[in-house]
């Protein structure tokens, strides 16, 4: 006699219990309030990753993009390792800043070859700025801004 099989039962669809993602969904902020954006090249995710760092920060972010464009137009600009980078095409990145809890630390990756040498860092060659709320040198900053992306820069912007 033959054995009869059962028929499968259809198959259901199932609902995602994760909702995706929608383009107003505010970033995750890590440790210190630092904005989790996707590593990306361009103006947008810098300004979004700006938009979104807590506080104070967001005016000192604003300030730094603006100062790095105003003495280096041609720049190049891109996120990665959620940080915004600031690099000369061909010539490497020459700057980055990242949000602390208690400043917007500004690197400039061959820090020492610029005069006066930024006071942070103690690696081979690059060397930082902490800024805070209200001590953001314009005037020297600008000075570090102009000698870093005059000289080759950090990896390929």
């Amino acid at each position: 006699m033959p054995v009869q099989r059962k028929k499968a039962a259809p198959k259901r669809a199932t609902r995602s219990r994760t909702k995706p993602a929608s383009k107003t969904t505010k970033p995750v902020l890590l440790s210190g309030g630092n904005p989790q954006i996707a590593k990306a090249d361009g103006d947008a995710p810098v300004q979004a990753f700006i938009a979104a760092m807590p506080s104070w920060k967001r005016d000192v972010g604003r300030r730094i993009d603006a100062l790095v464009m105003r003495t280096v137009p041609h720049a190049r600009k891109a996120v990665r390792w959620n940080s915004p980078f600031y690099g000369i095409d061909g010539r490497g990145w020459f700057l980055a800043f990242h949000v602390f809890t208690r400043a917007v630390k500004v690197t400039f990756f061959k820090g020492t070859s610029l005069l006066p040498m930024p006071p942070g860092g103690k690696s081979h060659e690059a060397r930082w700025i902490d800024v805070h709320e209200d001590d953001l040198d314009e005037a020297q900053m600008t000075k570090w801004v102009k000698q870093a992306a005059s000289i080759p820069g950090w990896g390929n912007a």
